[in-house]
């Protein structure tokens, strides 16, 4: 295996960068947490908010802190599969809880 890479990377300042997006993402996730969209816009807008947020996360660690950015096609394939099976895991459960009722405890 040889030492010598080619390969471009973002370096220290790119990865404080999206760091900073990391943390204002997280802050934005708990700032978000006092927001009632539930009963403002429809029930589950809050979950799909957040699980918004951490797709946006998620998009940002696999690309610069996982280097797919830099990869080959085939890795790009692979990443970009795996995130419509997981859009596919979302639609069943968001499916799942936007159809139930109220419950016990709902208002």
């Amino acid at each position: 295996m040889s030492d010598d890479h080619n390969e471009s990377h973002i370096g220290f300042p790119g990865y404080l960068g999206v760091f900073a997006v990391l943390v204002i993402g997280t802050l934005f996730t708990y700032w978000s947490s006092f927001w009632d969209l539930d009963g403002t816009l429809f029930p589950g807008a809050n979950t799909l908010l957040a699980l918004a947020i951490a797709f946006t996360k998620m998009t940002f660690v696999m690309l610069f802190f996982m280097h797919v950015y830099w990869s080959p096609k085939l890795i790009w394939l692979s990443a970009v599969a795996s995130f419509f099976w997981l859009a596919i895991m979302f639609a069943y459960t968001m499916q799942d809880y936007l159809t139930r009722g109220q419950g016990v405890f709902g208002g």
